[in-house]
């Protein structure tokens, strides 16, 4: 890795992608750039169950002219990301790059934005500081354009696309119009076996019709935050849901936890659950009855039960 100059706010570096665990995952993209130029730190590799991995990455992207609707979502989940330690990566334009960028930002966590532009042109220029917090907070501005490098304005922020859904786990598209760059991203990501989320929106909205297409193509639909978390760490939803159903299956008495254990384990007529529990008939009567106004069990008819 070396380093071309010092700019107004922090030291240029260029390296192959190869070179570091974060870009590395460039390798599998079609047209891998062959240098990046980055200012900041890029994200290191973090430690889980005593082992070494990548960052889990997500892509935010959307309109340029959003609405508060695709607002509040972006803001939403780029903090929730933010706060699990998952790097957020956008683009630095306007409207929803930004926000997602400031959510993350926000909730202490550590984002990346990809240029459109030569690594010392911010584009826009008004995001300058959004950039210079970035970089303050440990993220990074990526860049495959060299310094004072002038590339072609209409092709080179599609091309930039592919880097943003490259170094992502997952792409969730917020706002698209039907013809939004935004889109383009998504193909990228598709065509890199990336998944891809889209949130469903209005459909007399012009800056949703993009997303709805998406989802009509086979997009998840994305409703929440553990939409992606759930995800990116399965495990842990995993573990959580073992504990739900663990709790789920205690009741307020002795009895009542006897009665849900043995409807858990796949007995369903009263006999069998006395028979399973050792329940005399009055004792389960009034317990099951109780149950059901509790809504912890379900009649099914018969004196036949089920969990609710």
């Amino acid at each position: 890795m070396s380093t071309l100059f010092t700019d107004f706010f922090n030291k240029i570096n260029q390296i192959s992608p190869l070179e570091h665990n974060f870009t590395e995952v460039l390798e599998a993209i079609a047209l891998m750039p062959k240098t990046l130029y980055f200012r900041g730190k890029l994200p290191e590799n973090v430690s889980k169950n005593g082992k070494q991995g990548r960052p889990k990455t997500v892509a935010i992207v959307g309109s340029r002219h959003n609405t508060k609707y695709g607002e509040e979502i972006a803001y939403r989940l780029a903090y929730e990301l933010g706060k699990r330690g998952v790097v957020v990566v956008s683009g630095l334009a306007f409207g929803i790059d930004t926000i997602s960028h400031h959510g993350c930002l926000d909730a202490g966590g550590i984002t990346v934005a990809v240029l459109g532009t030569a690594i010392n042109d911010i584009y826009p220029k008004p995001n300058e500081p959004v950039a210079r917090k970035i970089i303050e907070q440990s993220g990074a501005i990526i860049s495959e354009y060299a310094p004072d490098t002038k590339p072609f304005p209409k092709t080179s922020f599609l091309e930039r696309n592919r880097l943003i859904s490259g170094l992502s786990d997952i792409v969730v598209v917020v706002e698209a119009a039907e013809q939004s760059g935004s889109l383009n991203t998504a193909t990228h990501a598709i065509n890199q076996g990336k998944t891809v989320f889209a949130v469903p929106g209005n459909i007399t909205n012009p800056y949703s019709q993009g997303c709805n297409k998406l989802i009509k193509q086979g997009a998840i639909p994305y409703t929440e935050p553990d939409d992606i978390l759930r995800e990116l760490f399965p495990e842990d939803y995993l573990k959580k849901r073992r504990k739900l159903h663990q709790q789920s299956l205690i009741g307020d008495t002795d009895v009542e936890t006897k009665i849900l254990q043995a409807l858990a384990s796949g007995c369903r007529s009263g006999e069998e659950i006395m028979t399973h529990s050792l329940l005399p008939p009055e004792v389960f009567n009034e317990s099951i009855t109780i149950l059901e106004i509790k809504s912890r069990v379900r009649s099914l008819g018969g004196n036949h039960w089920s969990l609710a």
